[in-house]
């Protein structure tokens, strides 16, 4: 190893306690060019800084000191606006924040709703402004508490959890990494007094996908204790928003919103940049996806047609809305785009092909080397993925946290007429979408209660 390999180690290796004090300390997550720091891996550090040899590490590890030692908690730090200010502590002195947490709560704790839970409470990482509370789960059996302890901590795709997982029979609660995280028992949402939990404005998590119009979910947004609904599904009636597209159309006064789906946060940002720049005059949007749960392992009868034949062994076609859903994040591309959806026996990842018909001619290196500036832009480091593997296949991008992730090698174009390929981690890189959209919530919650407040006095 050279020198210079060996100092970039020590310097990174001596901001894992600053970065665990500020998550731990004081809830403040810090980005590099969108890229959260995380105080668990030096290698992640190393890959991250990898990408910036233009900053000055020991300049970073006093920015992170200078901001340990400001007023600012349960937020978020861009580290690049900082190292570019003249005075740090002025200007951390000036945006200082120091709010409350929000509370969590997690109504289903399925593939996503478990997804959310690893993220939220992962070590070395921070969600500002928010903490998992409490889950909503029908009780399976006699001993649910261990079988929902058991698949937190160990899953067949995502691999064993890195953190600590014990069960709290007495007080029914999970105890992950030291925060306890109640569980409750309900069978109806309606039946909830969250207060009672002692779990106040909270912002609730609905991953069931039983209820996606603004009159089933209302049913949570009644009960004592919650403040906010994010729907984990195609929402009516509601804003469906796709983080880092549309989400500065979330105001105070959005009570539910939609996350989109997994397709539609996977397509829409690629999308966006794409009719920035070139237009689109139409197009046609077919994802070949993993199956899921609402599928049959073994054929047996299913309200929806083809879904009822084996998953593991068939390719079965079926729908999606995600092509039209993307016009309620870019209302340019209202009717102007059809979808439909293949399911594939591989249990996560999937692809999405874009054929489109461009306002303009243009050629495989311009809109790859479009779509590379905006991975790596700040604005769109989490949306959007770049790979250029030779070898690339789908398992490559499981844990994935973008939530599309463009394979250039298989980009065609001819003329104004491309075709692109997206992979996306439909289950975790779509998670990571929604804890984004939920720190942004939490952020308009604590503004809301802020306001009130001021209100008040």
């Amino acid at each position: 190893m050279t020198s210079t390999w060996l100092q970039t180690l020590s310097q990174a290796e001596s901001m894992i306690p600053l970065l665990g004090k500020l998550g731990r300390e004081k809830a403040i997550k810090v980005q590099l060019a969108g890229n959260t720091l995380m105080a668990d891996s030096v290698t992640g550090l190393m890959t991250a800084f990898d990408q910036h040899p233009e900053l000055d590490l020991v300049q970073v590890y006093q920015v992170l000191e200078q901001v340990l030692a400001s007023n600012n908690a349960h937020t978020t730090v861009e580290l690049e606006s900082l190292i570019a200010e003249a005075d740090v502590s002025s200007v951390l002195a000036a945006h200082s924040q120091n709010g409350s947490e929000t509370p969590v709560v997690l109504y289903g704790f399925g593939r996503i709703g478990r997804l959310l839970a690893r993220r939220m409470c992962a070590l070395g990482h921070t969600t500002p402004g928010m903490a998992l509370a409490a889950i909503v789960v029908r009780k399976a059996c006699d001993n649910d508490l261990a079988k929902r302890a058991s698949l937190l901590k160990y899953d067949s795709v995502h691999g064993i959890y890195e953190g600590l997982v014990k069960v709290d029979e007495a007080n029914q609660s999970l105890i992950i990494n030291g925060s306890p995280v109640k569980i409750i028992y309900a069978s109806d949402p309606a039946e909830v007094d969250y207060q009672a939990h002692g779990i106040d404005n909270a912002l609730l998590v609905d991953n069931t996908g039983r209820w996606r119009d603004r009159d089933g979910l209302s049913v949570h947004l009644n009960r004592p204790g919650i403040e906010r609904v994010v729907l984990t599904a195609p929402g009516k009636e509601m804003k469906n928003i796709v983080f880092g597209v549309n989400d500065s159309d979330i105001n105070e006064d959005d009570r539910i919103v939609s996350a989109a789906s997994c397709t539609t946060n996977a397509i829409t940002p690629i999308l966006s940049v794409l009719e920035d720049k070139f237009g689109i005059v139409s197009g046609h949007v077919e994802t070949i996806h993993a199956y899921t749960n609402d599928q049959n392992l073994i054929d047996n009868i299913h309200k929806g047609d083809r879904r009822g034949r084996a998953a593991g062994m068939n390719m079965v076609m079926t729908e999606t809305g995600a092509a039209k859903a993307v016009s309620k994040a870019i209302p340019s591309l209202e009717g102007k785009l059809s979808g439909s959806a293949i399911r594939v026996p591989v249990i996560n990842v999937s692809i999405a092909v874009l054929s489109l018909n461009l306002k303009s001619e243009t050629s495989v290196e311009e809109i790859n080397q479009l779509l590379k500036s905006a991975s790596n832009s700040a604005e769109l480091t989490g949306q959007i993925g770049y790979s250029e593997e030779a070898d690339a296949v789908s398992s490559d991008f499981i844990g994935s946290q973008q939530a599309g992730i463009l394979d250039s090698l298989a980009t065609k174009v001819r003329g104004n007429q491309a075709t692109l390929y997206v992979w996306y981690d439909n289950e975790y890189g779509y998670s990571c979408q929604v804890v984004r959209l939920m720190e942004k919530l939490a952020q308009v919650n604590f503004m809301s209660v802020e306001l009130l407040e001021e209100q008040a006095a």
